[in-house]
């Protein structure tokens, strides 16, 4: 059997992990033969693809990113793109394909595999909010790098005494705010699942300077003011038809600082949160993804994607969980409510 890799989507650190494990345990195994699909659907769309032995994945464990590349291409926003797909994998005598990716990238392989293209799913996202499964690999590396940066930024911003904004990733889901705000020992944070009031923002803020203490807001992205709508400096939409999310940060400092009268700034940490070598954590999500999701290309359970289900790695159909997006439990947010509201 000759299996394709590729990964879709946002880089993440732990794509290479799991490109690891899957070929090594598929060629010491199974004796598969595998190619790797070049800047995900792109490459299938394009025809770019390439050998994948053993020695190609060598050394790449503690590597970010991904050695096959990335994009946020979809299949089916190009002319002929199925056929297309369909050409490049049998061009190339391919029988299945492992396909890691986030909502966007397996929801294309949801429908390539109702199209019936063999294929199993590899969840990963540092925004956490893949449906089905507990964590994906990504998720730990992000929340430890905006952590360490949210640690840096309460020194200076108590040298200046001033209010710190800090912009995370965050789309839909504000795991990785809600998770680094309170590890990082934010006074505020502010996530896509509850619009908040700005007034009650800057009455916490004012409270903060009160006892001489310099405040550190955590606001993911996608976050949106009560009575408002979301702040974007670009209404461009990408092949899957998202806006690229940035602004919020640089508003809520602004009003911060009109109404309390008090320096604001703010830090967008953006695609730093990406890229890096991965979290132990995350390599050994990653591994353990890539071990099961072969087992299931080997036992032909295609159109599905492995999770982790407490320490269990589960398989589920791929529809089930590309249908909606993982969003923080209210009682979870409300859990930390006495720490930063």
């Amino acid at each position: 059997m000759k299996v394709g890799v590729l990964t879709g989507g946002g880089d993440c650190p732990g794509l290479n992990a799991v490109i690891r494990s899957v070929v090594r345990k598929g060629v010491q195994e199974y004796s598969f033969d595998f190619v790797g699909v070049r800047d995900g659907w792109l490459g299938l769309l394009k025809n770019d693809v390439v050998p994948l032995d053993i020695s190609s994945v060598r050394g790449i464990l503690p590597r970010g990113g991904t050695i096959l590349g990335s994009s946020r291409t979809n299949p089916f926003k190009h002319e002929d793109g199925l056929r297309r797909v369909r050409d490049t994998l049998a061009a190339h005598e391919v029988d299945a394909l492992v396909v890691i990716g986030g909502e966007d990238t397996l929801g294309a392989a949801t429908e390539l595999s109702r199209q019936g293209i063999d294929l199993v799913g590899v969840p990963k996202t540092i925004d956490n909010d893949v449906s089905g499964t507990d964590y994906t690999f990504g998720f730990d590396t992000a929340v430890g790098i905006v952590t360490e940066a949210i640690d840096r930024l309460h020194t200076t911003a108590e040298s200046h005494m001033r209010a710190l904004v800090v912009e995370v990733m965050g789309r839909h889901s504000g795991w990785i705010a809600l998770h680094a705000g309170i590890a990082g020992g934010a006074n505020v944070i502010l996530i896509p699942e509850r619009p908040f009031d700005i007034d009650q923002v800057c009455e916490q803020v004012k409270r903060r300077f009160e006892i001489n203490y310099a405040p550190i807001v955590v606001v993911a992205e996608g976050a949106v003011p009560k009575e408002g709508q979301m702040i974007l400096k670009d209404q461009s939409l990408d092949e899957y038809g998202h806006v690229r999310l940035s602004g919020i940060g640089e508003w809520l400092a602004q009003e911060i600082s009109a109404r309390t009268e008090k320096d604001a700034r703010t830090t967008v940490l953006g695609h730093i949160q990406r890229g890096g070598t991965p979290s132990a954590f995350d390599r050994w999500l990653a591994t353990r993804f890539g071990l099961h999701a072969i087992d299931a290309v080997k036992e032909g359970d295609f159109g599905r994607m492995v999770a982790l289900r407490g320490t269990r790695i589960v398989r589920l159909p791929l529809a089930d969980a590309t249908g909606e997006n993982k969003v923080v439990d209210p009682s979870l947010y409300d859990e930390f409510g006495a720490f930063y509201g």
